[in-house]
């Protein structure tokens, strides 16, 4: 079978590639020349874990292939999935859909209506609930010679991907939603996910609005999670008790679970922010309070600003000390940037200390591009990055970080000073070392 992705960002690369490891001959379409033109020679413009073999492998299998001209694949593929970007419209946090239109248009335009062979428009990416209706709507108000059914259908197959081990969600899913109205468009996912019945994942299939409910469900339910359990470290602190035993106490309720019940600076990254935001908006236009998600969005926000208030306790007066920031990214394995809280963070001290140091190992290069770092010392290394501040600060939960040589850091600190904001170490081993620690909902 042969497929065609629009969109050669995070989702349309990882879904092409792991889609050409089933078997299938996959053709990634994307307007940036020179993205396509390292695409080709295997040069990965994000970082995931092992999605370079994976890409390498599939090229050179013949399987994948990438392109600027969807023309050249369109006619061949019985499936167009649109992976475009998806982003916040800043002036009203509703969901930018000109990406998803301006495809949908190329595809009304190739549709031939003598064409036998009736073609599957599959939103793979996150649009809000009635799009795929919205999209039926304006291709019948574009080109009304074309009818559903007959020359096209529209389908909707949300993504679950985590940045950081995107190609195991893809490989390994916990289940695949599949929004369809029509036995040919329930019958193309069949056979694109039969590869998953060995590992027995469970296909649903739904109507196409239920399908993008889903998608924002879940991301506002697990972005509750973390919202919650960052409030209860609040109370944690106050009252001398442990978030981490709160946490696992709270998580091994089945009802419950364990997942995403780890307190830190708040969530970010391309999904939960924008997503909540965009399911509140959803409310509002269906006349909906959703109380709970802005109740979400609210705490999330603030998190961040009491992460640096947490700071400027810890260490006292600020206006001559030097910061070393630990973690840039918004998670570990990922060089994403997006929507991290070392924006706020770092933005924040920068007003008030002497001179911030940070390190990364993946995220420096998109940092670099970010105004909220201009004046930053950029560091080689984690020891780099800690000699010589007054307090040594970590963001993101990179590996790299959790086995620092604490005598060496000791030494290489000006006051031996750890704010740890997700709690990648204990207090006995700070104990140990004499050095002062502060965590997260841990009663020091």
């Amino acid at each position: 079978m042969n497929i065609t992705i629009i969109g050669s960002g995070y989702v349309g690369l990882v879904s092409g590639a792991c889609f050409s490891e089933f078997g299938f001959n996959v053709t990634c379409v994307d307007k940036d020349e020179e993205k396509i033109k390292n695409l080709k020679k295997a040069i990965i413009p994000i970082f995931e874990p092992n999605l370079e073999d994976l890409v390498k492998k599939n090229i050179a299998s013949n399987r994948l292939t990438f392109t600027t001209d969807l023309a050249s694949s369109f006619y061949d593929s019985v499936a167009i999935f649109i992976a475009v970007g998806t982003p916040t419209n800043i002036k009203n946090n509703s969901t930018d859909l000109s990406y998803v239109y301006g495809v949908v248009k190329e595809i009304a335009d190739l549709i031939k209506v003598n064409d036998k062979n009736t073609k599957l428009i599959v939103t793979k990416s996150t649009v809000p609930v009635g799009t795929s209706k919205d999209i039926i709507k304006y291709i019948s108000k574009y080109k009304p010679e074309l009818k559903l059914y007959e020359h096209y259908d529209v389908a909707s197959n949300p993504e679950f991907l985590r940045e950081g081990s995107a190609i195991e969600d893809f490989m390994r899913p916990d289940r695949v939603i599949c929004g369809a109205e029509s036995e040919f468009a329930e019958n193309i996912l069949q056979k694109l996910y039969r590869p998953l019945n060995l590992r027995e994942t469970l296909i649903l299939f739904t109507g196409r609005e239920t399908a993008e409910l889903i998608k924002y469900a879940s991301n506002g339910f697990l972005a509750t999670k973390i919202s919650f359990i960052n409030e209860m470290s609040d109370i944690c602190e106050k009252v001398g008790a442990d978030v981490q035993k709160v946490a696992k106490g709270i998580g091994l309720d089945r009802r419950i679970g364990s997942k995403f019940l780890h307190p830190g600076p708040g969530f970010g990254g391309s999904c939960f922010p924008k997503d909540t935001r965009a399911l509140a908006e959803i409310g509002k236009k269906y006349d909906v309070r959703t109380k709970i998600i802005e109740s979400v969005i609210e705490v999330n926000d603030n998190r961040k600003l009491n992460m640096v208030v947490k700071i400027k306790n810890a260490i006292g007066g600020l206006e001559n000390k030097i910061i070393s920031i630990l973690g840039l990214t918004f998670k570990p394995n990922t060089d994403d940037m997006r929507e991290s809280p070392s924006l706020v963070i770092v933005s924040e001290l920068k007003k008030i200390v002497a001179k911030i140091k940070v390190y990364d190992p993946a995220g420096m290069g998109n940092a670099k591009k970010l105004k909220e770092f201009d004046g930053v010392e950029w560091c080689n290394n984690a020891y780099d990055c800690i000699s010589n501040a007054n307090a040594m600060v970590v963001i993101t939960e990179w590996n790299e970080f959790r086995a620092l040589d604490l005598t060496k850091v000791k030494k290489l600190l000006q006051t031996p000073i750890i704010i740890d904001l997700r709690n990648v170490y204990n207090k006995q081993d700070m104990d140990e070392a004499k050095i002062e620690y502060i965590s997260v909902g841990r009663s020091e």
